[in-house]
């Protein structure tokens, strides 16, 4: 197996769809970057949000930053593949189009979102999806990662850990449930089930 694994945009089969899909804190950032580094025709599916960015993001890059007018214009336009409203009142979604491009050129795309948002992609592209859950160890661990991480307030940490329960119940509606309680060994599972999707 080589360091990155290319699949053959050219040659004219459309792309994949992969899906990671955990509670906040669980790994599945960290196991996109590492799948968009180990599978060169990957492409990362960017979100649209109405939350403010955070220190270094990067609008088209990290996020779609939208305000919330022009998210519900988009909405009314259809022009969402998903969307949920969470968290304080803050939208995400997925751009129908962007996706649908990158598919269509034969490039796979990779999801990195809610429990919600990961049904209704599923939903959508069938079995053209593998929608894998990555389940924390236990929610201890969970609580230490997202104070460790830093990037939420308590009051946040504290709604996203009401949430958890909620989440871990949709695990088995999902194609893959993989325990993140060895980096490596977690790694290693999602790395050969997207592997085999793909080809």
């Amino acid at each position: 197996m080589t360091d990155r694994t290319r699949q053959n945009p050219e040659s004219g089969k459309r792309g994949r769809v992969v899906i990671l899909v955990a509670p906040s804190g669980a790994g599945k950032s960290t196991m996109a970057k590492r799948l968009m580094a180990a599978f060169e025709d990957l492409r990362f599916s960017v979100s649209a949000t109405t939350r403010e960015p955070r220190d270094g993001e990067q609008d088209g890059v990290d996020y779609h930053f939208l305000s919330p007018e022009e998210f519900q214009r988009r909405i009314d336009r259809g022009a969402f593949l998903e969307w949920e409203e969470f968290y304080n009142g803050k939208r995400y979604g997925t751009l129908r189009s962007a996706v649908e491009a990158e598919l269509e050129q034969g490039h796979s795309v990779l999801f990195d979102v809610e429990i919600y948002g990961a049904w209704n992609i599923k939903q959508a592209y069938g079995e053209e999806a593998l929608a894998i859950f990555i389940e924390p160890p236990s929610r201890k661990e969970l609580r230490k990662r997202l104070e460790k991480r830093g990037a939420d307030s308590d009051e946040m940490i504290e709604t996203r850990m009401k949430r958890v329960d909620e989440e871990l119940s949709w695990a088995g509606r999902f194609d893959l449930t993989v325990i993140n309680d060895d980096l490596e060994t977690a790694w290693a599972e999602i790395r050969n089930a997207v592997e085999n999707h793909l080809i």
